[in-house]
């Protein structure tokens, strides 16, 4: 999943014009490369950078965040995403991925209150349905995680379903093509995952990304 959150936050940011800030000798640049250590380097001469606009600083923040994310390293992850949050208060992906860094801490109940602000200013997010499943379905709420879960693959369309696919097939309990159609035996098999909180419905890095993206 992780490289399929930075996908879609790379999606977001580039098509809300944060393109047309970076040249090519601007740290911005890196802060937006998919290369983890570059985009910590980026970043982090952004923050460094004196009379930097909030808007910019807080995404800077935030993508220095998910770079630590990334690597693994979510309590300075969190630490990133509170001072996004600081500059930047209604930042639905700083709030998302804040989620996830506490759900990936197995603080799953610290992530909450993130995700369903993160909700309510950006209404049907695949990925925020996606980690307020995840949350559900950890703290043992199965149905709610799988309607989670269903919504996401409904709302997100081909690649997210391909996701699910994927990380369900990996899982033992898909065995249909990674196609991309939402069919009853991906909602079978999901709500099969969902009943076991042990189970991910989403592939490792590592599976299937030639396929899902």
């Amino acid at each position: 999943m992780s490289f399929l959150r930075l996908a879609f936050v790379l999606a977001v940011l580039l098509g809300g014009g944060f393109a047309a800030l970076a040249t090519v000798d601007d740290p911005m640049v890196d802060c937006l490369s998919e290369d983890n250590e570059r985009r910590i380097k980026g970043c982090s001469a952004l923050i460094d950078t004196p009379g930097l606009p909030d808007e910019q600083r807080s995404l800077a923040y935030g993508m220095r965040a998910l770079a630590y994310s990334l690597l693994g390293l979510f309590d300075k992850a969190i630490a990133d995403y509170d001072v996004a949050l600081e500059v930047r208060p209604d930042f639905p992906l700083a709030l998302n991925n804040r989620a996830w860094a506490y759900f990936k801490l197995g603080r799953a109940e610290q992530g909450i209150a993130d995700v369903e602000r993160a909700l309510a200013l950006s209404p049907g997010s695949p990925y925020a349905l996606d980690t307020r499943a995840h949350i559900r379905q950890a703290q043992g709420e199965a149905e709610a995680a799988f309607r989670d879960y269903d919504l996401a693959m409904r709302t997100g369309g081909e690649r997210i379903v391909k996701m699910y696919q994927c990380g369900l097939r990996s899982q033992g309990l898909f065995f249909g093509a990674l196609d991309g159609l939402y069919s009853t035996g991906l909602a079978q098999a999901m709500k099969t995952c969902t009943g076991n909180r042990q189970c991910d419905p989403l592939p490792s890095d590592s599976e299937c990304r030639p396929e899902v993206s």
